[in-house]
Formats: C-alpha cells, structure tokens, sequence
C-alpha cells in the first residue's frame, strides 16, 4: 500500500503519516488559520496533497471500507481508521504476537 500510495506522489505518503499541514499565519507570535483569500501556491500545494491522498485511499478501497472511510476530513484520519480495522489497536497486537507465541512455546 506504501507504494501504491507513493507512486503517483512521493509525498502522499508523509502527508498519510503525518496528516495535512492547514495553512497558518503568525501575528504578534499568536499562530492563527490562514483565511482562504491569503493561500500562496505552496498552501494550495499542500491542501492539494491531501485530497490527492484521499482520492488514491478511495480507489484502493472496496465499498464497504469507502463507506466507513468517506466521513473522514483528512487522508490521516482515513488511513487511521483503516489501519485499526484491520490491524487493530496496539493493545490487541501486542496480545495477538503474545497468543502466537505461547502457541508457539507450546508447540
């Protein structure tokens, strides 16, 4: 999926990791959100990753992970929720790797 998702832009991946970074300004050292009016090519850029993220987790999905994926606001969020279906919390990892081994002790 690391590849899919790299192969149309090497940065979709970090955007999916890291989530999206909003546009922001610094006034008098208070960091606020940019208003849309004051967006610069390399804000639009970024917002532009993100929604290329998404549409590419889209495609790579069946209907019934669109459906549990399409309420989400950003390609992290998206790949958040997949990865906690499928893979499961780390709680539930660590137990899983700790029932194979027993199994395996016990074998």
């Amino acid at each position: 999926m690391t590849i899919f998702l790299q192969s149309p832009d090497y940065q979709l991946w970090h955007i999916i990791v890291n989530g999206p970074r909003m546009p922001t300004r610094t006034i008098e050292g208070v960091v606020s959100p940019k208003p849309e009016n004051e967006y610069n090519d390399n804000d639009f850029r970024m917002l532009q990753l993100n929604s290329k993220a998404k549409h590419v987790l889209f495609c790579a999905v069946g209907p019934n992970e669109f459906n549990r994926i399409s309420s989400c606001d950003s390609a992290k969020e998206m790949w958040d929720l997949l990865e906690v279906t499928y893979e499961g919390a780390n709680q539930v990892k660590e137990s899983k790797i700790s029932m194979l081994v027993h199994e395996y002790e016990l074998f």
